[in-house]
């Protein structure tokens, strides 16, 4: 538990003094309030019974009568006691108020701070861990893991600190009025404490449980909502209900079960309440009828007993919100803990001269982690080399799975090269920052993704100072800036998510345009063009050639047509290069490229026939 009140502290940092001004407020409010009983007891006996100031009079009591100028005073002007019992409660509301408003203040603030940290270091995790982590599950720690931390330190920690100041209040001031009755009074204090550490240490598994199968829904539903769409085309609404259905009930079991146990603990505690203030009752009417003890002294008691008893049952709640509240902070901590991308120091050479976008990969292997590689040269890539001038553009060619998108990977540094070694003007990209490495690529994914804003801020994504004119010359590159004007609102349109309002060859010819509009000295695209129709496709290839030599152009694609009019072609095979050179070379060279190049002229030539006798 301490470990864990530890990790509470730590998150507090830069909001400990309003913390430390909500506490000041809630031991003002504490010490008013034990003010109403005293007050309260005086009046019932020194007003309203008359008892006479002696010996046995308790010293907190004598010093009270003292200031209202004695027990005849205050017979003669009870209205005093009513005015200061009203006096006190509207001072102690002051403060509470006070307290709970700074505690607000300081825990809201405690949770954007955690949400931010939490953002960004998402934002600078490898990639290999977001191909692991399941979307949902970070949804969840990130929002709902995040608001019960929130939770515990706007309420819980208060009360926490409410009942040991209560504690250490309320045990001095009854002692001075009577001893022998606050034995009685916190005979079954110890017993409710013991039973909800104990209920804590048992149910704390529960909470994880539960926390757990709110991920595991949370994801199925942003799976989902997802892939709506396919879910529609394929008329899937059932299997998704289905699907929906066992992790929904899996939540509820656990849920009620955690809620048949607070059951359990609160109907107990009640028990356990119930019998402490029996026992007041009985043990305070047995010495006043003895004259042991006096009404108001017991009134007194009654009070304080009232105020105690609910921060005191309030402590096994404290602490079965600590175990989930740990249970979340736990979720949180283990994305905190995750190793960020590692990042080489800048130096000074990256700004000095501009970037020529020479590359060089040398002896180059790859295997994806988790994959099971049959053995040497059985990765991803295995062993390829070869060279790109700058200005010049290299097209790679292969079949799925030829490695041609895990060399892109690697030339962004998603991830780094098992083996061997790739140069960006003569320098080893394991020694360069790979912020820096990436804002020198321009990339059109195989899977273009667009973000839920306008066109024009999709198309800044790179470049967030580029010109209006600029972003249109971009847009005419891609052959897209006509299309954007059809729009009502224009390059002010807003799409949906994930551009799911623009069609897949809008959509790659947009990401397209904002790769060309960062200006970077590196260029891929990565089978950029397999959704955009053939007349269209021959306008962006057009317009990329008039472009040549402004940026080292790295063409990933299936279709030949693509890539004919590359400077050089290198075709791909199970992770190693097996045929080099020019279109014109290769078409007439035995191999796989001449292979694909006859199946794809055929099948276009065979079309156009069809086209002619339509």
């Amino acid at each position: 538990m301490f470990s864990q009140l530890h990790a509470i502290w730590a998150l507090m940092r830069g909001h400990r003094l309003r913390y430390g001004a909500a506490l000041l407020g809630m031991v003002l409010a504490t010490f008013l309030s034990y003010g109403v009983p005293l007050v309260g007891s005086a009046a019932i006996d020194y007003g309203v019974a008359a008892h006479g100031v002696g010996p046995g009079t308790p010293g907190l009591i004598r010093h009270l009568l003292a200031i209202v100028g004695g027990a005849d005073v205050l017979r003669a002007h009870l209205w005093l006691a009513l005015l200061a019992m009203v006096a006190l409660t509207i001072g102690s509301g002051f403060f509470s108020y006070i307290k709970g408003w700074q505690s607000s203040l300081a825990s809201d603030g405690t949770s954007r701070q955690l949400k931010d940290k939490l953002y960004d270091h998402l934002n600078h995790l490898p990639v290999a861990f977001h191909d692991r982590a399941d979307t949902g599950d970070l949804v969840q720690r990130c929002t709902s893991d995040v608001e019960t931390v929130r939770l515990f330190l706007a309420s819980q920690v208060m009360e926490i600190a409410n009942a040991l100041v209560l504690a250490a209040t309320a045990l001095p001031v009854m002692l001075s009025l009577n001893w022998e009755m606050t034995l009685v009074s916190f005979s079954l204090i110890l017993p409710i404490v013991a039973y909800g550490y104990i209920y804590f240490r048992k149910v704390k598994h529960v909470f994880k449980e539960v926390e757990q199968a709110e991920s595991a829904l949370t994801a199925v539903v942003q799976e989902n909502l997802t892939g709506i769409r396919v879910v529609r085309a394929f008329a899937r609404h059932e299997f998704e209900q289905a699907k929906f259905a066992e992790p929904n009930r899996l939540y509820r079991d656990r849920n009620l079960h955690l809620l048949r146990l607070m059951a359990w603990y609160w109907s107990i505690s009640d028990v356990f309440v119930l019998c402490q203030i029996g026992l007041t009752l009985i043990f305070g009417a047995h010495w006043i009828s003895e004259g042991r003890l006096t009404v108001g002294i017991l009134f007194a008691f009654i009070a304080y007993l009232s105020m105690m008893m609910w921060p005191v049952r309030q402590m096994g709640r404290i602490l079965t919100d600590l175990g989930k509240t740990s249970v979340a902070l736990a979720r949180v901590q283990d994305i905190l803990r995750a190793e960020p991308e590692s990042q080489p120091a800048r130096a000074a050479w990256l700004t000095e001269r501009p970037i020529l976008g020479r590359i060089s990969v040398r002896d180059l292997h790859f295997c994806h982690a988790g994959a099971t590689a049959g053995g040497p040269g059985q990765g991803a890539l295995n062993g390829i080399t070869f060279d790109v001038q700058p200005g010049e553009s290299l097209a790679i060619l292969g079949p799925s799975g030829a490695g041609k998108s895990t060399l892109a990977h690697l030339l962004l540094r998603f991830y780094d090269a098992s083996e061997g070694s790739i140069l960006l003007d003569g320098r080893s990209l394991s020694s360069l920052p790979r912020t820096w490495v990436r804002k020198q690529i321009g990339v059109v994914m195989q899977e273009p993704f667009l973000f839920s804003k306008t066109l024009r801020d999709n198309l800044r994504l790179g470049r967030g100072d580029a010109p209006d004119h600029e972003i249109e010359e971009a847009a005419r590159t891609a052959s897209i800036h006509d299309t954007i004007l059809s729009f009502e609102q224009g390059y002010g349109t807003l799409i949906g998510e994930r551009g799911v309002t623009l069609s897949g060859g809008q959509r790659q010819r947009v990401a397209i345009a904002r790769a060309v509009l960062s200006r970077p000295p590196v260029l891929i695209l990565d089978d950029a063009m397999s959704a955009i129709d053939g007349e269209t496709e021959k306008l962006v290839l057009n317009a990329l050639r008039e472009r040549r030599g402004r940026a080292t152009t790295l063409l990933i694609a299936h279709r030949l047509s693509t890539v004919a009019h590359a400077d050089r072609v290198i075709v791909l095979d199970r992770g190693r290069i097996i045929q080099s050179g020019t279109h014109a070379e290769l078409s007439t060279q035995e191999g796989l490229y001449q292979r694909l190049w006859r199946i794809q002229t055929s099948i276009e030539a065979d079309f156009q026939q069809q086209l002619k006798v339509v």
